[in-house]
């Protein structure tokens, strides 16, 4: 859409606020809310906000920014309409005074490696599956909604909340593929249809504020903490990737003739990933619990490796119908759905580019349980692991040339400071483990 389009649409949807959106480097959603007599102002010219109060952003004496509106991002926000009128809401870019582009803004980081790809003569595609929890907001803890199970038929309130959570999305023009029970008590997943990537990170944004908006109204407590409760499964974020021809409509992954019907180009891609998955855990799966998800015997992948019926494996190859060729993809398991989506879908893509780009060749895929390999094993077949915890996940960052150049010196540097900060005040904190094993010694 285009600035008067946007103008017309709030008229005519009897909108009396805006919300201008946009994330922190954390992926935390942040907002500056304004009267719709100033959207036109603020199309034109943006909305300052004080960037030395958002984590990472600004420095006290450079914090002048301001927030430029992305036209296509309009929407109405479902659950805030009254009789009064409605609220829309736009997420913006974030730029400096001078009118460039602020460094250290996730949005702007993923539109410069989709630039890059775009001049190598790509388009890059993703479709992330989205996983969380839904629980009783009360004092007994963390209790979950249900007691169902994976694909369980589902009669209860969380049926009724995943239908409201897909009608909500659908006035945000998020067309919902797929919604589900996944394996744990209270866990669900919503998929939504696969996408160019800087469309489908708008679009995750909007599901996480959505899901906890619509739970919160029903009583519960939604999260989309990895790890919520010791001994269940965890809540992931795989994520199906592609790359088309940038002109044409035509997925560059496909190979009729290939055993796994997949391109060189697709090869590449995975080895890229392979190759750069310690560096990039840091951003994928960024927290101090997201380690806790990443152990043998919940299907989260541990080990460094690809296959095509494995699940046991870091990148599979799903199959897809054979007359739907632009289906063909690779899915990157371990990510979750704390991370911030811009950014990574930011390492993602320059590490399969740098696969490309370097043509580095492909391992031999494992198609067998790698939770039952043991260490002797995993050696013949040289598989590494991934980084065990978030302190070592910083680490391969730190020492990542690639992720340096991706995420720029400002975002990269701000970045490693604010998770070597949280991993040491993990550190330091005392658990009710500790005082039950310890106490009495």
């Amino acid at each position: 859409m285009k600035t008067k389009e946007v103008l017309n649409k709030a008229k005519a949807d009897k909108v009396i606020f805006v919300n201008l959106q946009f994330t922190d480097m954390l992926g935390c959603l942040k907002e500056v809310t304004a009267p719709v007599q100033s959207l036109s102002d603020i199309m034109k010219y943006g909305a300052w906000f004080d960037g030395s109060s958002v984590e990472g952003f600004a420095r006290i004496h450079e914090s002048d920014l301001y927030l430029k509106p992305d036209p296509n991002t309009y929407a109405i926000i479902p659950w805030l309409s009254s009789p009064e009128g409605n609220t829309a809401r736009l997420i913006c870019d974030i730029y400096k005074p001078d009118g460039s582009p602020f460094e250290g803004d996730p949005r702007f980081i993923l539109k410069r490696t989709l630039k890059k790809a775009y001049e190598m003569g790509f388009d890059y595609n993703v479709g992330p599956e989205l996983e969380f929890f839904l629980f009783n907001n009360d004092s007994q803890g963390l209790m979950p909604m249900d007691n169902g199970g994976y694909f369980d038929l589902a009669t209860d309130k969380a049926h009724e909340v995943r239908k409201e959570i897909t009608t909500a999305l659908e006035t945000f023009g998020i067309d919902v593929e797929a919604s589900h029970h996944e394996v744990a008590p209270g866990q669900h997943e919503i998929d939504f249809k696969y996408g160019e990537a800087l469309t489908t990170a708008d679009r995750l944004l909007t599901l996480r504020i959505t899901v906890k908006a619509i739970a919160q109204r029903h009583g519960l407590k939604a999260s989309f903490m990895p790890k919520p409760v010791m001994g269940m499964a965890g809540s992931g974020m795989h994520v199906h990737q592609s790359l088309f021809h940038a002109k044409k409509r035509q997925n560059l992954f496909y190979n009729l003739k290939d055993k796994y019907k997949l391109s060189k180009t697709a090869y590449n891609f995975i080895s890229g990933q392979l190759h750069h998955i310690k560096g990039m855990m840091a951003v994928l799966c960024p927290t101090v619990n997201s380690y806790k998800r990443l152990v043998t015997g919940f299907e989260a992948p541990v080990y460094i490796s690809w296959a095509r019926i494995n699940r046991s494996a870091l990148i599979r190859v799903p199959h897809w119908f054979e007359d739907k060729p632009n289906s063909a993809r690779i899915e990157l398991r371990c990510p979750d759905p704390a991370c911030n989506p811009y950014l990574a879908f930011t390492v993602m893509l320059a590490a399969g580019l740098y696969g490309i780009k370097k043509n580095i060749q492909l391992s031999e895929p494992v198609e067998e349980n790698l939770y039952k390999f043991d260490e002797e094993k995993l050696a013949m077949k040289n598989i590494d692991t991934l980084p065990s915890s978030l302190y070592e996940a910083i680490n391969e960052l730190k020492n990542n040339k690639l992720m340096h150049e991706a995420l720029g010196e400002h975002l990269y540097t701000k970045y490693i400071h604010i998770k070597t900060k949280e991993w040491n005040e993990f550190k330091m904190q005392v658990t009710k483990w500790e005082l039950e094993k310890y106490l009495d010694i």
